[in-house]
This record gives structure tokens, C-alpha cells and sequence, in this order.
């Protein structure tokens, strides 16, 4: 038996650290969080000190059980879960699952960190362990509490008041707003005219351009001309008074120092990855991850390439600082490394995150020597990390700009610039990325002809061009996570979780590498900003996040901070739930009159989406509604093309004795006759499509489903079916798999029946719809039962015992949340599933 038990997070990890420690230890994997708040109302009590009530994460029980099992013949535990405050709290909730369980009685427990995996760090961590830090957990849990809070009361105001299964977060609903506010300011954008005048020098050694910066003697700012007609007379000004040349009026020349970055944090990893490597926050992380964990390097075996990944650290360690030395001497020369090392200052004063900023474990393994071990995007993310680290620890770079002023006669005068590197420094290794507008005013590496005062310079050209200002650039990826920092919003570990709620919920989409605001998310934000000002205020946010950290520091009590919080946004919320109508929501915007009826046109978020409404729910007559198309949107949308959407549906005829028409539905687009509805393909418009195309797509569906029964069975509800993933089984209600070895035509209907038993899952909602004939789940689970349980193996004592509590503890956790469904947030799925739709296993 092995005398220690060392617990991480991964398996990954715990594979790699399991070579280095041998079989005095036993490594196992928590995966993640092994408990979690109970996911109903009151999992958090504000009566009674916020007490919190958790539950063992049902995916991770068996990795809870196999570690409380070592944990029994361990003479003790090491808990080495990951450096920061999340890891924190893993460590503390194992330590409570394994006391609740009496396991450990007598026995040592240990907190271990590391902030790399190599046999190095883990056997010094192992020598100087620690007590778990309470102050950390306690931040982590104020944390919890405080998201646990927000969503389960906010939440639901939103569903009553702007749609349902919406959800609102602590820190996703200031994320939010600074994305909507953005596309608002640019939809607010007026455009402003100016012009610039550039001069085209013929120096005989080269050519080069120069600005216009001074005309009829006073400075030519951005809007000094407004029109092309001033442009072109200040142009023919300018060319009789240069008679053919420039005169050179000034010529100076300074030289400058540019210093390297610091080393990565989380935050500048993630902005340099998405400049650089066109990488999302979640691919960045996910790809750190695995470098940090460890690769398999030939001889080495598995080995952990980064430091820990999330940190707002930018300091190396003594250990690392030598070995980048090393290899700068080695690699670059001496004169490369300047005098000691160099030392930055960290924004942050968190004592939760790693202490060292992210690096390679050794600068020794070049990006060069690794490459024929690491994927694609392994190897183009080490080798930003390793540049990044090496260029940190290098002297400044030397730069020279020359700055030229020349003269068309008295009047007139226009600037040239150009930068040239005089020693390269760390330049010739890393160099930051920058936005496309930053590069493209940079003069750096643009070189002038030798020049002095006095100098003549043959004239070319002098041409004007024509320019408007731009709004300001929607969010990426790299510039939110560089807003959400500024603000203090959020942690480094949060950041690409902020985002991808932001995707998931579809509050925000991707155009381009850009953030464009959805209907709903905009509705959201407003309301949350009409109603909710102070929560989702950025100073209030990062005010709270700064009070998170005091509490992890030891300096504030976490009840404390919660009680100061609930208080005030409970009653809030009361107040909001009851006086707030939903047409005051932020979701509806006016559009005019109906000239046919009278009526008011508006456009709001409706049950199923976006949505056009002509009248109100206050008139007698009904009102009429309509979906808003792809690309439209209630912000945006005009009265006519609003008006247009009540055209639908569109009569194009008949065919076959029955009416063909066009119609939007929930779905999108699609043509019908009879029972029959065809999705409408991306080239067709509803609005244009004839009768010939319509009838296609509708013939085209029903060959599909002609063509979609390979076998049925007289007196059974089971079919054979082709789906879009291959041949299937289904009654209507279940959908089972068909061997791969088997010849789908020649099943039987026992081998169906016993096949749907083993194989069966549920249909979700639209897929494997029967063809021919509806089948009931009533009938069907009463047909299957037999069947299934002749297929089951008997299992034994222990293992029914286990899944009678397992499905009672189920049973109840279904009937509480059904109970308690307005207060939970949920995520609606639309889905477009025709009967062509093979089901997904």
C-alpha cells in the first residue's frame, strides 16, 4: 500500500506528477470541483449567516469515492490542488468530505502548491507544506454566495419582465453593458468629413512622403478642410508657392529607449493570443492548460512546459531568472543581457493568484527543440510564452527617430518621420502586437535619405485625400479582456468564463473577431441599467471584487461584506418585481403608426425571440405579431420594413389540390402545402421565392421522408429509420443504435425491441418524429418495459442498494427544482429539427 495520498485536480496532472513521486504515493484526481452549492433556492441563508449548503457534484461521486478509499490506508494526505483561490476551495471541500466520512481521524493533512509540474517544484512543495488558507476559501465562498445570490433573484425578474430563461450575473451583466454601450455609441456615430494633404518628395537617393502640418502660416489640424473644393484650392496654393521643391527648414534627430513587456499574466496572454494567434480566451486557456499540465518529450517523458496559467503576477523566480540569463548569454550574446535582471511592478496586490507571471519551466527548451512534440497551437503558444519571458529579461532596444520640416514657401510646411532601430535589444526576439490602427500611424522602420537644413528637395506631387472619422471599434476578445482589467471586473481566472456566458446565452455573437450585442442581450442590459443601475455599475463592481480580495487576504470577514450587501439588493429586487411593468422593460421601441388600422408598430422581445407588434394587448381586437428576420433587429429596424414582415403568409397557389403558401415561423422561413413544411434554403427570400422553387423544396421534403423508412413492423410503434448520422431504430419516443456489423433492412422485430431496450435514449424534442403513424411515450414505455428488463443483468445487492438512493436523492432533487423552477435559471434551446434528423448519441 502506498504510504501517501496526493490529490490535484486533473488526471492529466496527476499522471505526470505520479512519475515523479513513485510508489510511496498515490496520485489521484479530483476533476475540478468534487461539491457545489444545491441547485434550488435557499442553497444560500442570509437569516442565518449566509449559511451554505452543498452538494456532492453527481459526475465527480465516483472520483469523491475512489479518493475517500486511498484515503483510508493513506498515513497521510497531501492536497495539491491548483495555486489559486478556486483551487483553494477544492482543497478545503475534500478535507470536509473526507472528515464527514470520520477518514481523518489520526492522520496528517497537507496543503501542497506549485506553480510548475516538474520534479523540481513538486518535491519542494512536498517538503514545505502548509495549513489550508482559510481566508482563501472564505473568499472563494463570499464569492459563490454573492453570484449564487444575484442569479437566483435577479434572474427571475428578468423572466417576468423581458423573456423567460434569461439569467443575469455579478459579473457577466457589467460585461454585458460595456459591449452594449459600445454598439451604442457607434449607432449614435455621426460621421465628420476632413481632409489631408500629402506632399510626394523626389529626393534622388529616395523617395518618400511627407504631412502637411502648417498651411497659410497657422497649424493644419484634422478638420482645418471639410470639403474636397477647400482641399483642392489649398493644394494649388500650396504647389505655385513650392515652385517644384521643398525647402528643408529642420532637421532633428533624437534617440530613445524602448523597454521590453513584462511576462505574461493571464490577462496579457490572453490579449497577445487573440492579436497574435487569432485564439479565443477559452482556446488560450485550454491550450495553456495542457502545456502547463505536461507533454510527453521524447526521453524526458511528460513534462510541464509553462508555469501555473492563471496569475496577475509579473515576477520570475530566482531559479527562472537564471535560466533565461543562461540562454540570452548562450543564444543572443552577452551584450544582450543587461548588467542584473530585470525587475516589474504588478498592478495587483491579490494574494490568491500564482506568484510568478507565466513562463516556461525551463528557457532551456527552445521553441525549436520542442516543436516535433507539440500540436499546432501547443507550439505557436509556447513559443509566444518563451519569447515573451526570454525578452523580458533583455536590454532596452536603441531607436533613432529623425523628424524632417519642409517648406513650400513661406506659408506651408509639411513633417516627415521615420524610426530606425540602432540596437535591436530584445526586438530581436519579441516584439508586442499591436491594433491595426497603431500600426498603421507607426513610422517605425521607415527610413529617410540624409538631409540637412538648407537642403532642396525636388517636388513630385502634392495630392489631397478624402476622410471620414470612424465610430470606435466593437470589443474583441483582446480589448474586452483589457477593458474588464482596467475596470477591475472580474479575475484573471474569469475572464474567458465572462465571455463564454455572454456567447452561451446568446446575450452577445462573433462578428468577425468582434462583439456584436444580440436583441436580448441589449434588452437585458437596458433593463438591468434602468433598473438595477448600482449592480451593474463598473465602479461598484470592481469596488466589490477589491472588497473579495481583502476578505482573501485576512483584512475583512466575508458575512460581513455579504450582509452589506443583501440587504439593499433584496429590497431592490422586491420593489422592481412588483412596480415594474414589462412594457418598461427596455425591450420595446416604438416605431409609428400603422396606416392601415391606426394602430401603434412596435418592435420588443416576445416570447420566442424578436419581434414586430401591430396594436396593443390593451385593444380589443387581438394584436398582430411577426418575427424579425436574420440580421434585423428591434433597434434598428424601420416602420416599412416592419410593416413588410405582415405579409406573411405569402399564397403562391396550388399544387395537388392544395394551397401552397410562404410563411416565418419560429424557425425561419419555410414554404407549406397541406401538412407539409420545407425550411426555406439560405438563397431564398420569403418575400420573392415563386411557385415553381416552392414547390421543389416542399416535393424535395417529402422525398426525404418517403426515402427515411428502411423497415417497419405490422402492430409495433418501432421503425427503421435513415437519419442524417446513419440508419437508427425509433418508436417515436426512443431512439436506439443499430450495430455497425448488422444490415439494417434485415433486423427483426425482436432485435429491434431488444436493441431499442439496450441502446434507447429519449427523443429530444423534435428528432426521430415518426413518419407514418405518432407514437405515444405512454404506449411505448409500457411496450419496452418487458423487454428491458429481461436485457438487464441482475446486479448485485450493493449496486441496487447504491441506485435506490441514488435515484430517491435524484427524485427529490427533481421535485424540488420543479418546485422552485422560477427561481432557477435556465437556458431555452431553439431548434430547428425536421424528420430527416437523425438523433445525436
Amino acid at each position: 500500500m502506498s504510504k501517501h495520498l496526493l490529490i490535484v485536480e486533473s488526471p492529466a496532472k496527476a499522471k505526470t506528477i505520479n512519475k515523479y513521486l513513485g510508489k510511496d504515493f498515490t496520485v489521484l484526481a479530483s476533476y475540478g470541483h468534487v461539491r457545489d452549492l444545491v441547485p434550488k433556492e435557499g442553497a444560500v441563508d442570509p437569516a442565518h449567516g449566509f449559511k451554505m449548503r452543498y452538494d456532492l457534484i453527481e459526475k465527480n461521486e465516483k472520483h469523491v469515492d475512489a479518493i475517500a478509499r486511498a484515503a483510508k490506508t493513506a498515513d497521510d494526505i497531501f492536497l495539491a490542488t491548483d495555486p489559486d483561490r478556486e483551487g483553494e476551495a477544492i482543497s478545503w471541500h475534500i478535507a470536509e468530505i473526507l472528515a464527514e466520512r470520520k477518514l481523518l481521524k489520526d492522520k496528517p493533512l497537507h496543503r501542497v502548491i506549485f506553480t510548475e509540474i516538474t520534479p523540481r517544484a513538486i518535491k519542494e512543495a512536498i517538503a514545505q507544506p502548509r495549513q489550508i488558507a482559510a481566508p482563501l476559501v472564505d473568499a472563494q465562498q463570499a464569492r459563490r454566495a454573492l453570484d449564487y445570490l444575484v442569479g437566483f433573484n435577479l434572474s427571475p425578474v428578468l423572466w417576468r419582465k423581458v423573456q423567460r430563461g434569461l439569467s443575469a450575473g455579478r459579473v457577466q451583466s457589467p460585461a454585458l453593458r460595456m459591449i452594449v454601450e459600445r454598439e451604442e455609441e457607434i449607432e449614435a456615430f455621426i460621421a465628420r468629413e476632413y481632409w489631408s494633404i500629402e506632399a510626394e518628395c523626389a529626393h534622388p537617393s529616395q523617395n518618400f512622403t511627407a504631412k502637411l502640418v502648417k498651411l497659410d502660416g497657422a497649424k493644419f489640424e484634422q478638420f482645418t478642410i471639410t470639403d474636397g473644393d477647400t482641399a483642392e484650392a489649398a493644394r494649388e496654393r500650396i504647389v505655385k508657392a513650392a515652385g517644384g521643391r521643398l525647402h528643408v527648414t529642420d532637421v532633428a534627430s533624437k534617440e530613445r529607449k524602448r523597454r521590453p513587456s513584462p511576462p505574461f499574466t493571464t490577462s496579457t496572454l490572453q490579449q497577445e493570443a487573440s492579436r497574435k494567434l487569432g485564439f479565443t480566451t477559452r482556446r488560450t486557456m485550454q491550450v495553456a492548460q495542457k502545456l502547463y499540465e505536461g507533454v510527453a518529450i521524447g526521453e524526458e517523458g511528460t513534462v510541464g512546459l509553462i508555469s501555473y496559467m492563471r496569475t496577475d503576477s509579473v515576477s520570475l523566480s530566482q531559479e527562472a531568472l537564471a535560466d533565461i540569463r543562461d540562454v540570452i548569454a548562450r543564444d543572443f550574446g552577452t551584450q544582450s543581457l543587461p548588467d542584473k535582471p530585470n525587475f516589474y511592478q504588478t498592478k495587483s496586490k491579490n494574494a490568491q493568484e500564482a506568484h510568478e507571471a507565466v513562463r516556461p519551466t525551463s528557457a532551456l527548451r527552445t521553441p525549436a527543440q520542442l516543436a516535433r512534440f507539440l500540436t499546432d497551437d501547443e507550439r505557436k503558444l509556447y513559443d509566444l510564452i518563451w519569447k515573451r519571458a526570454v525578452a523580458s529579461q533583455m536590454i532596452p532596444a536603441t531607436l533613432n527617430t529623425v523628424s524632417v520640416e519642409l517648406s513650400a514657401g513661406s506659408e506651408h510646411v509639411f513633417r516627415a518621420s521615420g524610426t530606425t532601430v540602432v540596437v535591436p535589444g530584445f526586438l530581436s526576439v519579441y516584439e508586442e502586437g499591436k491594433d491595426a490602427k497603431a500600426a498603421d500611424d507607426d513610422d517605425e522602420g521607415r527610413k529617410l535619405p540624409a538631409m540637412k537644413p538648407g537642403d532642396n528637395v525636388p517636388l513630385g506631387s502634392v495630392h489631397t485625400d478624402q476622410h471620414f472619422t470612424q465610430p470606435p471599434p466593437r470589443y474583441t476578445e483582446a480589448s474586452l479582456v483589457k477593458a474588464l482589467e482596467e475596470f477591475g471586473i472580474g479575475r484573471p481566472s474569469t475572464y474567458a468564463s465572462i465571455i463564454q456566458t455572454l456567447l452561451f446565452r446568446k446575450y452577445a455573437e462573433m462578428e468577425g473577431r468582434a462583439f456584436r450585442p444580440t436583441d436580448v442581450g441589449r434588452a437585458v442590459s437596458n433593463f438591468l441599467s434602468a433598473h438595477f443601475t448600482r449592480y451593474v455599475d463598473y465602479d461598484f463592481t470592481a469596488k466589490m471584487e477589491d472588497e473579495l480580495d481583502a476578505v482573501s487576504r485576512g483584512e475583512e470577514q466575508w458575512v460581513p461584506l455579504l450582509e452589506k450587501f443583501w440587504g439593499p439588493f433584496k429590497e431592490l429586487v422586491d420593489v422592481k418585481t412588483e412596480s415594474v411593468d414589462r412594457t418598461d422593460a427596455g425591450s420595446a421601441v416604438v416605431l409609428g403608426t400603422d396606416p392601415v388600422s391606426g394602430k401603434p408598430v412596435s418592435a420588443r422581445i416576445g416570447r420566442f425571440g424578436p419581434m414586430v407588434q401591430i396594436g396593443t394587448v390593451e385593444d380589443e381586437e387581438k394584436p398582430k405579431f411577426a418575427s424579425l428576420q436574420p440580421g434585423q433587429s428591434i433597434y434598428s429596424i424601420t416602420l416599412d420594413a416592419a410593416l413588410k414582415l405582415f405579409d406573411m403568409p405569402r399564397t403562391l397557389g396550388e399544387s395537388n389540390g392544395e394551397v401552397v403558401t410562404v410563411g416565418i415561423g419560429r424557425f425561419g422561413p419555410f414554404a407549406k402545402r397541406g401538412s407539409t413544411y420545407a425550411s426555406l434554403k439560405k438563397e431564398d427570400d420569403p418575400y420573392k421565392i415563386d411557385f415553381d422553387r416552392a414547390v421543389f423544396l416542399i416535393e424535395e421534403k417529402e422525398e426525404i421522408a418517403r426515402n427515411r423508412i428502411i423497415k417497419s413492423f405490422e402492430g409495433s410503434e418501432i421503425q427503421v429509420l435513415n437519419g442524417r448520422f446513419g440508419p437508427y431504430i425509433s418508436d417515436g419516443a426512443m431512439n436506439g443504435k443499430i450495430p455497425k456489423d448488422r444490415e439494417p433492412a434485415s433486423l427483426t422485430l425482436d432485435e429491434v425491441t431488444q436493441l431499442l431496450a439496450e441502446t434507447g435514449k429519449p427523443v429530444r424534442k423534435g428528432w426521430g418524429k415518426k413518419v407514418a403513424k405518432k407514437a405515444t411515450a405512454k404506449k411505448t414505455a409500457t411496450k419496452k418495459a418487458p423487454a428491458k428488463k429481461a436485457a438487464t443483468k441482475k446486479a448485485t445487492k450493493k449496486t441496487a442498494k447504491k441506485a435506490t438512493k441514488k435515484t430517491a436523492k435524484k427524485a427529490t432533487t427533481k421535485t424540488a427544482t420543479k418546485k422552485t423552477a422560477t427561481k432557477k435559471v435556465t437556458k431555452r434551446v431553439s431548434k430547428t429539427a425536421s424528420n430527416d434528423d437523425a438523433p445525436p448519441f
